[in-house]
């Protein structure tokens, strides 16, 4: 109980101290005049006994002192006047303050943001959802091949029953409907999910309810669906009555009977979904028919909850089990195949995919611009405690000890973070979702969706950072600071432009630093740079600036194959009429998207597969003329004709890459292959081209005429030299003209097509060049900062060697000379740096190396040009020195 009141007195007595101050004062000078009034008593002066009492009372500020260390916390107390003093002197160098909490700022504010990305993206991205720790992404992968798939429902089924280290599963399957608005339709995304989609996640509907488990159940037998909360505000603004109310996706009434929170968007990385609907309703929502009872069919994205306590690696070696027992059971549909699971941040087949490795570089070079951040304000820190040396002599003269000067520099440096960090939190909210500014451009209707997550721990972290990483380099200048010479300070002259101290060299060691780290980031942008020019810049094996696409989504408008058939008939004949078109086709997808290409056993008439290996191939459907609209060239053998219909016998055309695979040494035209119980015969031999991304590598591939594959979505691809925007417009016409109640997506080229699939390096390159930016300029205000004090600090030895007949040039010369040999010390160190680093950028770069002279030598030459900008302006200054004036110094 002692020890507490004493602990609660001191603690009081921190907000009671000028009362107690001069309680103790008053009660002082009580005692002092008792003694002196005594001392008059026994015959001395008044100003003798005065003196005499305070003799005899002792040091009054040191009873003071100790008075005050028993009331209250001494280092509390010393910490605010610390807090005040630097507040004041911050307030008094207004020019300081603002540039270093600029650097600061901007350094703590580029982490921050990233720190939120990868929070939003990589980490926790679904906020609402529950136990994200557990949760992992579920796929298929098939033996001998590095591609990811999907899984079949009947498989998914055999998962949930047989595991028993899986808490549960769940059913994400991306999808879309159409949307009529006036003569263009927009596009809404959604998701094909299991009916204990929201109850696993934890989500529990703002209005309505979820899905019940007999809705995931039959075939098309519940047309019952939730929708998201900006949907409900947008579309139906915020009707409290919305659930029980119908709307049409894809042409089948579905019942509301839910709404999501705000905050909820789904579960797929990019794209915020509009509705979601249980997965007895797959048939509606996908044009290749049903697949909840074929075990072939492999569409289901999903993903999976451990339980507490259970590995991944445990979790993977029970999936491996039930996988092999499933390929025994069923060996035509499972041979081969595997399931495999993936922590959050590498999910496959969303947008992490592409975005996790870019994210990891952008995290290393967010802190590179910290660190090149917290070396300026270090520099500046050390400049600005050697301008105050005679303030730091003084102090030590009065007593002070180095340990409390430590203390008063180091907490102008904490002062410094602070500010800082809350402007970086600042920033990084506003850039929590910048990701959506560089996203590419999407279908009107689709709401992108790259969500920063500024939590408690990404707020916790930046905080940390900031102030461990500001106090790290405003350490040494304050040790620094505290060294002083009391004998020789009055005597000091400076280090001047050729000698130099231990401070100038640990000023040139934190110019070193910012160049070498801005030399990183300017070489890795070049790189990225000259990447994506030469993607741009690659053929794909197609022609993309003369062809544009677009589609009209009759499977949603409830068109029959029939009616289908007669349709795209007549429209392709309306538009081969227009003026410019030169041909239009069919194709199912069009090269370069999101959706994804059929697939299917294979068996190669003579060709022997390898043992355990399960022949597939990768298949597009598409239209007569389709070569020659999209510019593939024929080898040899021809292509589809109009007469290849479900009257004639079935044929394809294979692509190099497959040709060579399978019938190598032999002429392909004339061979057969077997899809589907269907043999097929070989009529061409098609160029190879790319067909999901530029990065992809050449695996076999073939085609099949539509009008003997025929599905009732299509995509319309047309070879024309006008823009894509007149034949979005005539395309508009021609709709409307044979159904007044279609409407077509709007057309794009296809090298915008193209372009969608090359965000990741776009992205890149932006977040590159705009740190890359910050680093250039934080390096330049470190070396004018250190090159202008040197200057001002010198002024006695130019103000000589001007009087020794230095002309303004030798000056110029001089100061430039050593502004460039630490530019260039600071490349040489960056160049190292880079060419190690940069390795790690491989799966970024497309045919460049990783030390590519041209991205090198662009680096140093901009550098070495914001050098001599930075060091010329003191450099100017410096021959403007006056000799009379600068030898009276």
């Amino acid at each position: 109980m002692p020890r507490l009141r004493a602990w609660f007195s001191r603690l009081v007595g921190l907000f009671s101290k000028n009362r107690y101050n001069a309680e103790m004062a008053e009660e002082m000078r009580q005692h002092v005049d008792l003694l002196t009034e005594r001392k008059i008593a026994d015959g001395m002066s008044p100003t003798d006994a005065r003196n005499a009492a305070l003799r005899e009372f002792g040091g009054v500020e040191q009873i003071k002192e100790a008075a005050r260390e028993q009331r209250i916390w001494r280092w509390a107390d010393e910490f605010v006047q610390d807090v005040r003093f630097g507040a004041r002197m911050l307030w008094r160098s207004p020019g300081f303050s603002i540039l270093a909490i600029l650097c600061l700022t901007l350094g703590i504010g580029t982490s921050a943001a990233v720190m939120s990305w990868i929070e939003g993206i990589l980490i926790r991205p679904y906020p609402l959802v529950a136990h994200q720790d557990r949760m992992v992404a579920l796929f298929g992968t098939k033996q001998g091949t590095t591609e990811k798939e999907g899984l079949s429902y009947p498989d998914f089924r055999d998962l949930q029953k047989n595991s028993t280290l899986f808490e549960s599963f769940i059913v994400d399957r991306i999808m879309g409907t159409t949307l009529s608005i006036g003569d263009r339709a927009e596009r809404a995304s959604g998701g094909i999910v299991s009916a204990n989609y929201f109850d696993v996640l934890g989500v529990r509907p703002m209005l309505g309810r979820g899905f019940r488990p007999e809705e995931g159940e039959g075939r098309n037998a519940h047309p019952v669906t939730v929708i998201s909360y900006l949907t409900w505000r947008d579309r139906y603004k915020g009707d409290p009555d919305i659930v029980g109310k119908t709307q049409f996706l894809n042409g089948v009434q579905h019942t509301i009977i839910g709404v999501t929170p705000e905050k909820f968007h789904g579960t797929f990385i990019g794209y915020s979904f509009n509705f979601w609907v249980p997965t007895s309703m797959q048939e509606t929502f996908d044009s290749t028919g049903y697949k909840l009872e074929d075990r072939g069919a492999r569409w289901i994205e999903g993903y999976a909850f451990l339980k507490p306590g259970v590995t991944r690696q445990q979790a993977q070696a029970e999936l491996n089990t039930i996988a092999q027992r499933l390929e025994n059971d069923f060996p035509e549909t499972n041979r081969g195949h595997r399931f495999e699971i993936l922590p959050l941040s590498k999910t496959p087949f969303n947008a992490v995919a592409n975005l996790s490795s870019t994210l990891g570089i952008t995290a290393a070079v967010a802190f590179f611009v910290l660190l090149i951040a917290c070396a300026n304000v270090s520099n500046l820190l050390l400049a600005r405690s050697l301008l105050r040396r005679h303030e730091m002599t003084m102090r030590l003269a009065l007593g002070a000890g180095r340990r409390r000067l430590i203390k008063q520099l180091f907490t102008e440096g904490l002062l410094l973070s602070l500010i800082a960090a809350a402007g970086g939190i600042v920033v990084a909210y506003w850039c929590r979702n910048a990701l959506v500014l560089v996203a590419p451009a999407r279908t009107p209707g689709i709401t992108i969706d790259y969500p920063g997550h500024l939590d408690w721990r990404v707020l916790a972290l930046s905080v940390v950072v900031c102030i461990g990483s500001t106090m790290l380099f405003a350490l040494v200048p304050a040790i620094q600071a505290s060294h002083v010479d009391l004998s020789g300070a009055l005597k000091s002259e400076g280090s001047g432009m050729i000698g130099g101290s231990g401070r100038s060299r640990l000023r040139s060691v934190l110019v070193f630093v910012q160049v070498a780290l801005s030399f990183v980031l300017i070489a890795g942008t070049g790189l990225v740079l000259r990447s994506l020019v030469r993607m741009q810049n690659a053929d794909p094996g197609f022609s993309t600036r003369s062809v544009v696409v677009s589609s009209v989504d009759l499977f949603s408008a409830g068109y029959k194959p029939d009616r289908a058939k007669i349709f795209y008939e007549q429209l392709l004949e309306r538009i081969r009429a227009l003026p410019g078109v030169q041909s239009a086709t069919l194709a199912r997808l069009r090269p370069f998207s999101y959706g994804v290409y059929s697939s299917a056993p294979l068996e190669i008439e003579g060709y022997q597969p390898p043992r355990n290996e399960q022949l597939a191939g990768d298949y597009n459907e598409v239209g007569e003329g389709y070569f020659a609209t999209i510019g593939i060239p024929i080898v040899t053998g021809r292509e589809f004709a109009r007469t290849d219909d479900e009257n004639a016998p079935p044929v394809a055309v294979v692509n190099e890459m497959m040709a060579t695979k399978y019938w190598p040494g032999k002429e392909p035209v004339g061979q057969r292959l077997k899809v589907k119980d269907k043999w097929m015969e070989v009529v061409g031999v098609a160029k190879n081209a790319n067909y999901r991304t530029k990065l992809e590598q050449s695996t076999p591939f073939f085609y099949v005429p539509v009008r003997q594959n025929f599905f009732v979505q299509d995509n319309i691809i047309i070879r024309t030299e006008q823009s894509a925007a007149a034949i979005s417009n005539a395309l508009a016409r021609e709709v409307h003209a044979l159904d007044a109640n279609l409407a077509p997506l709007d057309a794009i080229s296809l090298q915008e097509q193209v372009d969608v699939m090359s965000y990741t390096q776009r992205l890149a390159v932006a977040l590159l060049a705009i740190f890359g930016g910050m680093a250039l300029f934080l390096a330049a205000i470190g070396l004018y900062a250190v090159m202008s004090y040197l200057v001002s600090q010198s002024t006695r030895e130019l103000g000589m060697r001007v009087a020794l007949g230095a002309g303004a040039r030798d000056i110029l010369q001089l100061v430039l000379s050593r502004g460039l040999r630490l530019t260039i010390a600071g490349i040489a160190i960056g160049g190292i740096t880079a060419l190690l680093l940069t390795r790690l950028m491989g799966n970024l770069l497309y045919k460049v190396s990783p030390r590519d002279p041209i991205a090198f030598g662009l680096a140093l030459i901009i550098l070495l040009a914001v050098a001599l900008l930075a060091c010329f302006l003191p450099a100017r200054r410096a021959t403007r020195v006056d000799p009379v004036q600068a030898l009276r110094v």
